[in-house]
Formats: C-alpha cells, sequence, structure tokens
C-alpha cells in the first residue's frame, strides 16, 4: 500500500546558501530525500543579503521561495494553510513572528526543528533568544532536535515540549562519496568560526601544525578573524560550497571533527561534518562529548582525540590502518545516517501525528472560532 503524499512546507534559515551556516546542506538532503519519497515540498526563506551575495544551491526547482518581511510572508498563507505540516528551523529571522503567525494560520502540525538545540535551550535559559520563546515551546505539536540523550527529557520536563524527538543531521550519499583526488593535507577541518570553538582549533589544528611542520594542515570555513596566526603548514580556505565537499574531504589524510561548547557539554549531538566525511571514506578524528559511541564506535569508525600528543600520533598511524577507519566510517554512515533514512523517520513521525484525531489549540484560533467551540 503506497503511503499517503504529505504536503510539507518548511519555514529555514537558508536552503540557497552555505556560507557560515549548516542549515542549508542539512536542509537540502532532507528535502530531496523527502520529495524522492513522493511528498511535496516547500521552502520559504528570508531574503537577507547576506546569503543573496552567497547563494550556492545549483537547481533550487520549484521548492524554495524567497520572502522580504513579515508582511511578505503573508502571501503564501494558503501554502501554509493547506500543508499538512508546517516546519519552522531554529535562527529563523524574527523567528518568534513568524511562528506566532504559523500558529495562526496552519491546520495542519506545526513542527519546530531545533538544529542547534544546546545554544537554543542556553539562550533560552538567559531570556536572549530572538527566534523561539518559551511559550512558544511548549504550542509546537513537535519539537525536532539535533541533540538526543537526556536533553530529550529537558526539553519535556523544563520546557515542557509535548513531543520531543531526536532528528539527527545526515548526509546525501550520492553528493557524498569517495573522490578521486590527490591527498594534499595530512589533516583538514570544514566549519564556519564560531568564539567557543576556536580554542579547540587552536588546541588541534595550530599547535600540532606548530610541532610538526612537516606536516599540512588546512581549515575551510567562513568569518575566521584576520588575526590568527595561521603556521606556515596551515592553509586557511575562506569557504568551499558544497558541490566541491566531497572532493575536499577526499584530498585529506584525516578529517577533523570539533564540536561547540555547548553541544559537547550536552554530548549527543553529531555534527554535520562527521556524516559528510564518513559517506567520503576520510577517517576522522574527533574531540570526545557524551553519546559519541551510538553513532560511531571508537577505535573502529573514528579516533577520539584527548590531547595533543595522542592526536599526532593518529596523524602517524600507518595507510592500512587509516583506510581501514576510512571505510568502516563510511560503512557505518551509509547503514545508518544517510537522508534518505531522517526522511524515512521524519514522515513516520507526521504521519502518526496525522492518524491521530487533533484536538483543538484554542491559542491558535481566532475569537469567533472560539466562541462556536464553546456553543453549549
Amino acid at each position: 500500500m503506497k503511503k499517503q503524499e504529505l504536503r510539507i512546507v518548511v519555514l529555514g534559515l537558508s536552503l540557497s546558501s552555505s556560507w557560515g551556516n549548516g542549515h542549508a546542506t542539512t536542509y537540502r538532503a532532507l528535502l530531496r530525500s523527502l520529495s524522492e519519497r513522493g511528498h511535496q515540498v516547500l521552502f520559504l526563506e528570508r531574503d537577507v543579503p547576506w546569503y543573496a551575495a552567497h547563494r550556492d544551491l545549483v537547481d533550487p526547482g520549484n521548492c524554495l521561495r524567497y520572502y522580504e518581511d513579515l508582511a511578505d510572508l503573508e502571501s503564501h498563507e494558503k501554502d501554509v494553510r493547506k500543508a499538512d505540516a508546517v516546519i519552522i528551523g531554529s535562527y529563523v529571522p524574527e523567528g518568534i513572528a513568524v511562528a506566532d503567525w504559523v500558529f495562526r494560520t496552519a491546520r495542519g502540525t506545526v513542527v519546530f526543528y531545533d538544529i542547534d538545540t544546546p545554544v537554543t535551550l542556553s539562550e533560552l535559559a538567559r531570556g536572549t533568544c530572538t527566534y523561539l520563546s518559551p511559550a512558544q515551546v511548549r504550542r509546537y505539536d513537535l519539537y525536532l532536535s539535533f541533540t538526543g540523550g537526556p536533553t530529550l527529557n529537558v526539553l519535556k520536563t523544563r520546557w515542557g515540549a509535548a513531543a520531543p524527538r531526536a532528528l539527527y543531521c545526515s548526509v546525501d550519499p550520492d553528493l557524498y562519496k569517495p573522490t578521486p583526488t590527490k591527498k594534499r593535507w595530512h589533516l583538514g577541518y570544514l566549519g564556519t568560526y564560531s568564539r567557543d570553538r576556536q580554542p579547540a582549533v587552536e588546541r588541534f589544528v595550530i599547535e600540532p601544525a606548530r610541532r610538526a611542520p612537516s606536516l599540512k594542515f588546512v581549515v575551510a570555513g567562513a568569518q575566521y578573524p584576520s588575526t590568527i596566526a595561521w603556521p606556515a603548514n596551515a592553509e586557511w580556505i575562506e569557504h568551499i560550497p558544497p558541490s566541491r565537499h566531497a572532493k575536499f574531504y577526499s584530498s585529506l589524510r584525516w578529517a577533523l571533527n570539533l564540536t561547540r561548547a555547548d553541544m559537547r557539554k550536552a554530548g549527543y549531538s553529531p555534527s554535520v561534518r562527521l556524516f559528510e566525511a564518513g559517506a567520503c571514506g576520510t577517517p576522522m578524528i574527533s574531540d570526545d562529548w557524551p553519546g559519541l559511541e551510538t553513532f560511531f564506535v571508537p577505535g573502529r569508525d573514528i579516533i577520539v582525540a584527548n590531547s595533543v600528543e595522542d592526536f599526532l600520533t593518529t596523524l602517524e598511524l600507518p595507510k592500512s590502518l587509516r583506510d581501514r577507519i576510512g571505510q568502516n566510517g563510511r560503512e557505518r554512515v551509509l547503514r545508518l545516517h544517510t537522508s534518505e533514512r531522517r526522511a524515512a523517520e521524519l514522515e513516520d513521525m507526521l504521519m502518526s501525528r496525522r492518524a491521530k484525531p487533533k484536538e483543538p489549540d484554542l491559542n491558535r484560533m481566532g475569537g469567533k472560532q472560539y466562541e462556536r467551540l464553546n456553543v453549549s
């Protein structure tokens, strides 16, 4: 029996540009797989100058539309009202106001997709979150989180999320795969600059480069300050578009994964870069964090580095062992972490919500509808 087609509208940070954010590749992989599974998908993106100047989506087809501001977003009211599911992502500009409008407009399942859960929860606790309010956490039908483990219980017990679920990042194996190319660097790191992650870059890229001048290192990512003193054997590339990611990963002997402080503390927060490098068959070195072993087997699929000394020892492992770790990591990713698998997981969650009669949410309704509900 063929599964029923869903109409899905996503309001996310960006689909068009991967410059300075990892959201774009996540959305692209997920939406492509949802479409291939027979669902109608539409992505609504705020048209902002920063992303407009750095768009790298090759062929958006008909799934992407831009809106200028909140007033212009209302021109998409029909799409939102008719959707079986409306998904709002983290870091959407004016996300609180966007969500309030969606709550008033949507008739299907309303979902929050948090690609930055530990950061979101920290900002909620400080009262500084600009894209989600504490009251809205309770109003979403589903709260999908990039972070699993104990954080899901925190979402439910402290913040009142009705249905917190993990929906981890994933990779499109058609785009990320081993690519024949010369090994140019002993170690490479792909990631946008982050102040809280920079100490790890200093520890696991810059310091090893200083200690091992015969090895070559590379960091690729936007927004790194010009004041960083890169060693002569450590190259910085400002941006590599997703279309060249597979070639970049395949040019590395080792790919480095570094985790933001909030996500490392929460654990169970795999970076999309882990799955991308793994799908390319590139052996990976990662910092340590709780739950890492639920995604990869340390020592078999990935190497965990706890010190610069361990790190430098790993870089000198023989090619045969390096290749074996890369192959094991690739097999793990293709089995458990593809966009097809994530799309199937999301489909099941949305179908399950759709199958249950939905009780009216009085918070979403206008006065006249409220009065009709209470007629005796």
